[in-house]
């Protein structure tokens, strides 16, 4: 080692983890988002934040994600998708940002590089009574509003990161309809994650094809429209398929 590299200063990271919950409502993908309160030179602000959390000394990365995901939504064993780090030296620009974590976390913040985990989860699911104490919201990821930190682009990647999941295994798609669902609300959330619309009888004839979505003898009631038709997921059939 030489006299230069003696003189390099080594940045002291802090480690987090941030979870993107998304869930599905019918017509549009929603990111469960936790609201701040702090103060700023005697002034108090309010804005939101992907739940989160700088790791404990006794835990891992997954560990530390399924505890921020239980504590702030009382689920247990959801798959949780470790999909990218974030460490820009400009993650902690904001000093309004570094207050408030070491408000929260009561200790001194440089640097934080944080851990982005992409959960999927049927909106339906009831959330942790602790989440009125965080003031939670599900916000369609369309009209997310300025978040802290970095969090509008760990948003929006995790949108890019699910597309390129379903291209890999569309079972995914599954855990954001409910157990059970129209062709519509399939063909809807398809869209949604695409982007764009999706012909109908283009549709129809992959709809066909997947021998692993099941048609019901059951039918929506109490609709002014023709009642739609019932369909499940089945895993098994699903799992045959890709062997």
């Amino acid at each position: 080692m030489n006299n230069k590299d003696t003189d390099i200063k080594l940045a002291n990271n802090h480690i987090s983890v941030d979870c993107v919950v998304i869930g599905f409502d019918g017509d549009a993908l929603r990111v469960l988002l936790i609201h701040r309160q702090g103060e700023d030179h005697g002034e108090s602000y309010h804005d939101m934040k992907l739940p989160g959390s700088l790791i404990y000394e006794d835990e891992d990365l997954d560990q530390a994600a399924s505890r921020v995901l239980n504590e702030l939504t009382g689920l247990k064993n959801v798959d949780l998708i470790q999909f990218r780090a974030y460490g820009s030296k400009d993650r902690t620009k904001d000093p309004r940002d570094v207050l408030w974590l070491e408000r929260a976390q009561r200790t001194h913040v440089e640097r934080i590089v944080t851990v982005a985990y992409l959960a999927l989860v049927k909106i339906d699911r009831p959330l942790n009574k602790q989440m009125a104490g965080y003031n939670a919201e599900w916000v369609a990821v369309n009209e997310v509003p300025d978040l802290a930190f970095d969090h509008n682009m760990i948003v929006r990647e995790s949108v890019e990161h699910i597309r390129m999941v379903m291209d890999h295994d569309s079972s995914r798609l599954f855990t954001l309809l409910p157990r059970k669902f129209t062709a519509s609300q399939l063909r809807i959330l398809l869209e949604v994650i695409a982007g764009h619309p999706i012909d109908a009888r283009n549709f129809h004839k992959k709809l066909a094809q997947m021998d692993y979505v099941v048609p019901l003898e059951e039918r929506q009631t109490g609709v002014a429209h023709r009642a739609a038709r019932y369909y499940k997921f089945d895993r098994k059939i699903y799992n045959k398929t890709r062997q």
